[in-house]
């Protein structure tokens, strides 16, 4: 186990935030241009339908009669994706200590760049109309999709849980995840990520999303952040404990 050492939170916080901002923007004008790419196709099979209307998606037929360009889009935009998630698990890596800095530090980069990529869309496109308006989140390995909200909410308890965890490390009090924690964490993921992509068969095929299942999304968001808490709250206790233990053994009247 490698030695906590004290290190400036609020910059490495400030940092991540400025990377995520820029590549918020970067990543929004890139979605501009790839709408301008799928609007003759889209047209051609939803004539008259608004640039802003997303759903229902082109089937893999649909994209395959078009021709190969939109067959290649397709590929390279689930290639971006990865390359995005790799970006920002590298910016991470670089202002992270060990392991428990960079989760924190991806979590906080995730979030601050999901949240900004929709305030940019909005700059740029007038998109999304509102916080309820559906969006594809990610493509792998199935098409997630939802309302704008819940992926906001999602990165905004990222980003919370993130600087607290890099605040604790700083402190010299960290914040000690352990497997209960862990396994409640991943539940939680597993089943925000089912509230997003449990309609993949119905997206597939060309349809209209099916009303959201916030009843799911909520429970998935509540376990995943009453676990960290839990995490937080036993840690803090055997932090004071310590302390407590600390203190009697070098009061002389002990």
């Amino acid at each position: 186990m490698h030695p906590i050492r004290a290190f400036p939170w609020k910059r490495t916080v400030l940092a991540l935030a400025l990377f995520s901002t820029a590549f918020g923007y970067l990543e929004a004008a890139v979605v501009s241009y790839l709408r301008l790419l799928h609007e003759p196709a889209r047209q051609q099979f939803h004539p008259g339908r608004p640039p802003g209307d997303l759903f229902p998606l082109l089937t893999l037929e649909q994209m395959r009669a078009t021709g190969k360009q939109q067959q290649q889009v397709l590929a390279i935009e689930i290639g971006r994706e990865a390359a995005t998630l790799m970006m920002l698990a590298a910016v991470a890596l670089a202002v992270a200590g060990n392991a428990a800095q960079w989760a924190a530090a991806f979590v906080i980069a995730f979030g601050a760049w999901d949240i900004t990529f929709y305030v940019f869309l909005k700059l740029l496109l007038g998109w999304p109309a509102s916080l309820f308006t559906w969006d594809i989140l990610f493509l792998i390995p199935l098409p997630w999709v939802g309302p704008v909200l819940a992926p906001v909410l999602v990165s905004a308890a990222m980003i919370a849980a993130g600087a607290w965890h890099l605040r604790s490390e700083a402190s010299l009090a960290p914040v000690c995840l352990r497997g209960r924690h862990w396994a409640g964490l991943i539940a939680g993921a597993a089943v925000i990520v089912t509230s997003f992509a449990e309609d993949y068969r119905n997206i597939l095929a060309g349809g209209m999303p099916n009303p959201f299942d916030w009843s799911l999304f909520s429970l998935g968001l509540t376990m995943g952040a009453a676990s960290y808490a839990w995490a937080v709250w036993q840690s803090q206790r055997a932090t004071s404990a310590a302390m407590a233990s600390a203190s009697a053994v070098g009061d002389p009247a002990s």
